[in-house]
């Protein structure tokens, strides 16, 4: 079968992601991951991985192969046939299976140090039970350390054979981060965070009405951009 891709878009068969029903978790898994996810990006003084709904893009994500390309109109997704659909069912059924185990050892883990679920526990035990899974302390905030490719790190950019923990620190990460038609960063709340305005559409990005060009700095020292020309002891 040749390699292609078709345009899929909302006209009644598939549009956006959903906001109103889970696609691959049940309602214990769905209550788990959410509960993990709001640990990894926390609410603090900002909005965490729970306001961003980051559970339903990862929920998306682990449906099938129909939510991972979104179009470039910002209508829907593209629908992938051939190899290309093989590839990527073989590959989200891997996944499913990470994290359908994932769930069950981190309850499993859960009720040997606490006695209860996962999710019915308060966020400090939650915390060590996370810290139990991984391996790993918890970690400092960001500004404290250096980003890393473990754990709760910001190197990972693919899942591709990780296990239940990277994956859903880097599940997490992207569900915050990523454009709502993906099912995470609900109300832009993710990029608000982090002070990116965003575009409303991923149309916007096409048809040149999105642009950051009030954000770029047109006024500025050669000298403030390369230490040398500021004569800097060794630079």
């Amino acid at each position: 079968m040749a390699c292609k891709s078709q345009w899929l878009v909302a006209d009644g068969q598939l549009g956006p992601a959903p906001d109103d029903k889970r696609l691959f978790f049940d309602a214990h898994e769905w209550r788990t991951i959410e509960a993990a996810t709001a640990r990894i990006i926390p609410t603090d003084h900002d909005p965490g991985a729970r306001e961003a709904g980051v559970v339903r893009f990862i929920d998306c994500y682990l449906s099938g192969i129909q939510y991972i390309y979104a179009s470039a109109d910002g209508r829907g997704f593209l629908r992938m046939d051939g190899r290309i659909a093989e590839g990527w069912q073989r590959h989200i059924a891997r996944m499913q299976q990470v994290y359908r185990d994932g769930v069950r050892a981190l309850d499993q883990l859960a009720r040997d140090i606490f006695g209860g679920d996962f999710a019915a526990l308060d966020d400090l035990q939650q915390d060590e039970v996370l810290e139990a899974l991984s391996g790993e302390p918890r970690p400092r905030p960001l500004k404290e350390r250096q980003a890393s490719g473990s754990g709760y790190g910001f190197a990972l950019q693919s899942d591709l054979d990780l296990g239940f923990f990277p994956a859903l620190c880097l599940h997490t990460r992207q569900g915050f981060y990523c454009d709502p038609v993906y099912g995470g960063n609900r109300d832009r709340v993710g990029w608000r965070v982090i002070g990116f305005p965003g575009p409303e559409s991923l149309v916007d990005t096409q048809t040149c009405s999105y642009s950051l060009e009030h954000l770029l700095v047109l006024d500025y020292d050669w000298a403030d951009l390369i230490p040398h020309l500021r004569g800097e002891p060794g630079s």
